[in-house]
């Protein structure tokens, strides 16, 4: 026996950890449609931090539910996001990821025009209209082609789960996109990165799940 260590069945792993999140969390309320992201997104980064910095629009889960009921498929700026979201679950409803970082037509478009390739893929998922729900968790450069995108009406998006992390204009990307009128799941301040951006992606999947 290992001292100070419970022994818990792997299958159980997952329970036993929101249970222990739930406690932390103490008298938190949240709305029926937004807790399963914030714990979702919690469980994810044992950060607390996001209860309060998670920021969902009236009308985002609403929205991200007919359009991936609908068929639509998803883009992200990260591999990592890629991997993380949960494609089977996706793809019940017909829909499927995209990730365009590493195609080279978009490497070589964007060394040509000296611009990065985040925001590229941004260009070329506009092109899909098949493409409902925006998924950045790195680039605040994605996330600023995407708003410019949006303006200018080229694209109009179920929904916009704009996240990324770091330092040079994350949070002036994520106020951009707060200005439109389109459905927005973010998180204020500098925090966010792709596994946020699964995590959100999974938690409207298994809420999808349950109905």
């Amino acid at each position: 026996m290992l001292e100070g260590i419970e022994i818990i069945k792997p299958g159980d792993i997952e329970e036993k950890s929101f249970e222990i999140l739930a406690g932390i969390l103490g008298d938190r309320e949240f709305s029926k449609e937004h807790e399963p992201i914030i714990k979702r997104v919690i469980h994810t980064t044992a950060d607390f931090e996001y209860a309060d910095l998670i920021n969902i629009s009236d009308d985002a889960v609403e929205s991200a539910f007919n359009a991936i009921r609908g068929g639509g498929s998803l883009v992200t700026d990260t591999k990592m996001a890629l991997a993380g979201i949960n494609k089977k679950n996706l793809a019940k409803y017909g829909g499927q990821v995209y990730c365009f970082m590493d195609d080279e037509d978009v490497a070589a478009e964007a060394k040509a025009r000296n611009i990065t390739r985040a925001s590229l893929c941004m260009e070329k998922a506009s092109k899909n209209s098949n493409i409902r729900i925006y998924v950045i968790g790195n680039a605040p450069t994605a996330l600023i082609r995407l708003y410019e995108l949006i303006s200018e009406g080229v694209v109009d998006p179920a929904l916009v789960i704009g996240v990324p992390v770091g330092f040079v204009n994350v949070i002036e990307s994520k106020e951009m996109i707060k200005k439109l009128k389109v459905p927005y799941i973010i998180t204020e301040g500098r925090k966010g990165g792709s596994n946020v951006a699964a995590a959100i992606v999974n938690a409207i999947l298994y809420m999808m799940g349950r109905d």
